[in-house]
């Protein structure tokens, strides 16, 4: 029997929702500080997804300015109903609107409407159900009035699917499977077997991780929790199980009843550090005495299982490397917060993506020179060709491995053709290495096998060489630099100079894994 091998969704991709819309299936994730946020996956066979785009692409929007970082977009849910694609999300800080909203559209590679705001809906994590009547509800999740730190609740309230707005009486319908429980959060609802299911995440979003269920007979509870809680969780395993952090789960139903969960879980790796930040993972689940059991006869999520009973559908592959060669960006890339201006090109110089030197910087909560993308692989190679005149001792360009504006790698060709390796952590800059390169094309790149990561540079004709001896890439994990994402790999440019009079051409970038 034919294998699919986890996570479906490689690299910073947590916090998955999913939905059917007849034989597709469609697949939100949580962006938090980048633009554009929730890229939508499409997928025929839950194994291969391909990005559509992303949810939130104007603007307009999505106001980005001022998060911090691993603020923003927290735990998208969409769901399907009568041809319409709704999706739900929290905006979390920044000095423009904030808190959570709808937005819907009919193609959900299409254009996504302008986000309906909803004060009226408290706390985090928000969710649609439509019951079988054809009526919707929303589930939130907040933190108890007076309580502990980390407790939280779930509630909800009847939602008016045409006007986008919640009415009807509020029920707090669960707080956990115990007396003590934390972080009781992403509800989502379902109607199984004429119950009610109320699946949660519980303990937060690390190591002790799980997936928790409550039950009822009518969607306004009263909800009981199952005595088998937690149904799904990594924490018995131990820090140096190869999967780690397992929960915030979704279910979906083929069309051939088969059901599925998608969740997130880590993979951590040179000890109990996840650089690729949480995952999207995929495990078949079944029903037992009216409630889920996810991954039938082992228990935990695994690194292989058998495909769904669908007709695979694998996409056409996109390789490594990016050429510029199109008229627009590639869904892919991302940019650290809303960008207020273009500062990009790829009509300037045909198959060249062009920067603009600006005196935005990534070590400060603004939108600099950036374009990134999530690290996909735990040995990787990261590169980049690069022309670049820097006109002074401030401006800079080339390659970053980002995991927040206090905690990253820069790998940068300067003024006098210097090419610098600094480190900064903490918030403070350390130079690791520096050298020359002769006129021309200059090429930047990182590889990584397991924590062990080096610099290494070469100008076009040239053989790679290294630069500096290779460092601890722990430093750019979440257990190192806090916070909710993975590591984004970055084209960036910055100087102190008048906007427009510079500019870096990258001619090229490739991400790969060491094994390809």
């Amino acid at each position: 029997m034919a294998q699919f091998e986890n996570p479906v969704l490689p690299g910073s991709h947590p916090d998955p929702s999913v939905c059917r819309a007849g034989s597709d299936y469609y697949l939100v994730t949580s962006t938090f500080e980048y633009f554009p946020g929730l890229p939508i996956h499409h997928s025929r066979d839950l194994v291969h997804w391909r990005l559509l785009g992303h949810v939130l692409d104007r603007p307009s929007q999505l106001p980005l300015h001022g998060v911090r970082a691993s603020g923003g977009l927290y735990a998208p849910t969409i769901r399907h109903h009568e041809g319409v694609f709704y999706v739900v999300c929290t905006l979390v800080g920044g000095t423009g609107k904030s808190g959570n909203f709808v937005v819907t559209a009919t193609d959900p590679a299409g254009e996504w409407s302008e986000p309906r705001w909803l004060p009226e809906a408290d706390g985090f994590d928000p969710s649609l159900f439509f019951d079988d009547t054809g009526r919707a509800w929303w589930t939130g999740t907040r933190e108890v009035p007076g309580g502990a730190a980390g407790r939280t609740e779930v509630w909800l309230r009847e939602f008016d699917a045409g006007r986008l707005e919640l009415i009807g009486d509020e029920h707090v319908l669960w707080t956990g499977a115990l007396r003590d429980s934390v972080w009781l959060e992403a509800p989502h609802l379902y109607e199984v077997d004429g119950k009610y299911l109320l699946l949660c995440a519980e303990g937060g979003t690390d190591f002790e991780h799980s997936v928790v269920v409550a039950t009822a007979d009518d969607v306004t509870g009263p909800y009981r929790g199952s005595p088998l809680n937690p149904l799904l969780t990594h924490r018995h395993l131990g820090r140096d199980h190869p999967i780690a952090a397992v929960g915030h789960a979704d279910l979906v139903c083929t069309q051939e009843d088969q059901w599925f969960a998608v969740l997130l879980a880590t993979r951590p790796y040179g000890g109990y550090y996840y650089n690729l930040g949480r995952e999207t993972f995929l495990v078949p689940v079944s029903w037992e005495a009216g409630g889920p059991v996810f991954s039938p006869g082992t228990g935990r999520v695994e690194v292989r299982y058998e495909v769904p009973a669908l007709p695979a559908h694998p996409w056409p592959e996109t390789g490594p490397t990016d050429d510029f060669d199109g008229p627009v960006l590639d869904p892919a890339w991302q940019f650290l917060r809303t960008p207020d201006e273009v500062f990009w090109s790829l009509t300037d110089r045909p198959g060249h993506l062009r920067l603009q030197v600006r005196p935005e910087s990534i070590t400060d909560l603004v939108t600099p020179s950036l374009v990134v993308r999530p690290q996909r692989h735990q040995d990787f190679h990261a590169s980049c060709e690069v022309e670049f005149e820097a006109a002074g001792p401030t401006e800079w360009a080339g390659l970053v491995l980002l995991q927040n504006n206090d905690h990253h790698v820069r790998l940068l060709l300067g003024a006098g053709r210097e090419v610098v390796l600094v480190r900064r952590t903490g918030g403070h800059d350390e130079l690791l290495a520096t050298t020359r390169l002769p006129e021309g094309v200059v090429r930047l790149c990182f590889e990584a096998t397991g924590q062990e990561t080096r610099a290494l540079v070469a100008g076009a004709a040239e053989e790679w060489r290294p630069l500096g001896e290779p460092f601890d890439g722990r430093v750019l994990s979440t257990q190192a630099a806090g916070g909710f994402t993975g590591v984004h790999i970055g084209l960036y440019v910055t100087g102190d100079v008048v906007p427009g009079s510079s500019w870096a051409d990258f001619g090229s970038f490739t991400h790969r894994s060491l094994d390809d």
